[in-house]
Parts: C-alpha cells; sequence; structure tokens
C-alpha cells in the first residue's frame, strides 16, 4: 500500500478505515454484534490499515471503546484520527459543540477512552452534513484552542472538517494543518476547490461517505432516497463496465479513482463486515487506465 506523509514525519497508508458504522443504528449505542466489530477492526490492521478515523461522538464512546478494547496496546505505526467540535443530544443528533472549555473536554475524553498520552491527529468539525444547531463560537477562536493543545503536547497535528477553501487559509494563519476531511466521492464533487488547495498547499485531503454512505455498492435500496442522490441507471452502466474490465467491484473502483484523483488522498471507508473490509483494502492496489478514468471523470 502507498503511503502518504503528515507534515513531513506521520507515514499513513492511503487507504485506511472509518469507525462510525461500529456503534449501532444512527451511530447510537453498541453494536448487535461487538465481537464482530472487534474482528473487523483486528483485522484492518492485519490487513495493513495504518490509519483509523474515529471521534467521541461515535457512539458515543462506542466506537473510541472497541478500538481501545480491539488494538491497544496500538502497534507502533497506527495513526488514529479523531473530531472534535461536535457533541450528541438525547435526540441522536449531532450537535457543534465548539467552545474552548467543550473542545478541551472532548480532547481530554478522547485520550481517556482510546487510551492515549497524546492524539495523532485531531480535527475540528466546523460544518458538513448532519450538524445541527451551529455554535456561535468564532472559528478562529476554536481553532486556537486546539492549537494551544497542541502545544501542550496533547495533540500531534491538527486538521479541519468540513471547511471551506477560506477557512483553511484562516486555520493556517493560527497553526499548521496537516489535513482536512470534507464530503467527496465518485458521484459528488462539491468539495473539488478545497481538495486542489489541499494539494496545492501539501495538505492531505480526507474524503468522508468516500463510497457515497454506501449507494455505491449494489443492491441497496434506494426508493426513499430524495432524487439526484441514488446513482442513475446510466451511472452504475459505466461503473459496471469500468469494474468488469478489471474483474473488480464497483466500491473498489469508486475507491481506486478517489486514489487516483489527487496524490493527496486519504480515503477512510468504513464498514461493519469483515468482506467489505477486504474488499475496500484490496482496492488500493488497482490501477485503472487512462480510459477507465476519462469515464469515470465523465460520471
Amino acid at each position: 500500500m502507498t503511503m502518504l506523509r503528515l507534515a513531513g514525519d506521520l507515514a499513513v497508508g492511503r487507504l485506511g478505515y472509518g469507525a462510525m458504522q461500529l456503534p449501532g443504528p444512527q451511530v447510537w449505542g453498541p453494536p448487535a454484534n461487538p465481537d464482530n466489530a472487534l474482528a473487523v477492526l483486528r483485522r484492518a490492521v492485519e490487513l495493513g490499515v495504518t490509519h483509523i478515523d474515529t471521534s467521541d461522538a461515535y457512539g458515543p464512546h462506542v466506537a473510541n471503546e472497541l478500538i481501545r478494547q480491539a488494538l491497544h496496546p496500538y502497534p507502533d505505526d497506527l495513526v488514529i484520527a479523531t473530531k472534535v467540535g461536535v457533541a450528541r443530544d438525547e435526540w441522536r443528533s449531532f450537535n457543534a459543540a465548539a467552545k474552548p472549555a467543550e473542545l478541551r473536554e472532548q480532547v481530554e475524553e478522547n485520550l481517556a477512552r482510546l487510551g492515549r498520552a497524546r492524539l495523532d491527529l485531531v480535527y475540528l468539525r466546523v460544518g458538513g452534513d448532519g450538524l445541527l444547531h451551529p455554535d456561535e463560537t468564532p472559528f478562529a477562536e476554536s481553532f486556537a484552542t486546539l492549537a494551544g493543545l497542541r502545544e501542550r503536547g496533547l495533540i500531534r497535528h491538527l486538521g479541519l472538517s468540513g471547511v471551506t477553501v477560506e477557512q483553511l487559509k484562516e486555520a493556517r494563519e493560527i497553526a499548521p494543518v496537516v489535513a482536512v476531511q470534507n464530503r467527496y466521492h465518485l458521484l459528488d464533487r462539491g468539495g473539488e476547490d478545497v481538495l486542489r488547495a489541499c494539494e496545492e498547499q501539501g495538505v492531505a485531503f480526507v474524503p468522508y461517505f468516500p463510497l457515497a454512505a454506501g449507494l455505491l455498492r449494489p443492491g441497496l435500496d434506494t426508493s426513499q432516497l430524495p432524487p439526484g442522490m441514488a446513482p442513475s441507471a446510466a451511472q452504475e452502466r459505466t461503473l459496471d463496465e469500468v469494474s468488469a474490465r478489471h474483474g473488480a467491484t464497483r466500491a473498489q473502483v469508486a475507491l481506486a479513482w478517489l486514489l487516483g484523483r489527487s496524490p493527496a488522498v486519504l480515503a477512510i471507508p468504513g464498514t461493519t463486515s469483515l468482506a467489505h473490509l477486504e474488499e475496500n483494502v484490496a482496492a488500493a492496489d488497482l490501477v485503472l487506465t487512462g480510459e477507465d478514468r476519462a469515464a469515470l471523470d465523465a460520471l
């Protein structure tokens, strides 16, 4: 698996694992099969995954507790990234929570539940999908709080999630940013400007929902989705044609396309299926042709 270095000192495989699906439905409570969740995490590391993305808001607390139970003491090369700036309520919503005191508490909670003295990478969640009740704390004040925790040695590197090019610029004037996590996938390229800014500035770009929240896998019931969210018949045909040429799956093609889109991309597909995990990791070795990429780019 090819590697990418964050800030020149932290090497991660370009295809990692996202832990958001590990808790129960709606990212709430424990999984129905905790043993399976632990097995998925352990198998990911066995397959060479060195980058796990999580948040103490997943569960809440469940994803981090599962990661610790499955993998602690951690392999020396394992990088665990987490997100702060968001909290859950009794309705299972994700709400902005980016006041300085809230951020300090969230960092401490991540440290405690993951069993670490320092967090490898902490993203400040600013905007994006599903975030309710935006926080009125100025963005610069929130990011400066995390920069202060970095100076204290509690955080190794800082990242941003759900941001614009302008917010990336503002944050980099306060402290170094090594990664940005925005929504981006084969059928949704609204974050192209942020991706290109990251590429130019030597910042990793980590697309969340890299498989369109599962929509790029066949067989998913899309009948209840709003118009335009599910792949069209023509898009599915193109995906299937490219997949057939390589003896690959749609998901593998979509991930290979992402990794080939820019050398700055780190993909973090999540799953609770051991079979899908192995399928996803194998996508790191799939090389698309120029013809393949042209067809997929046209989608």
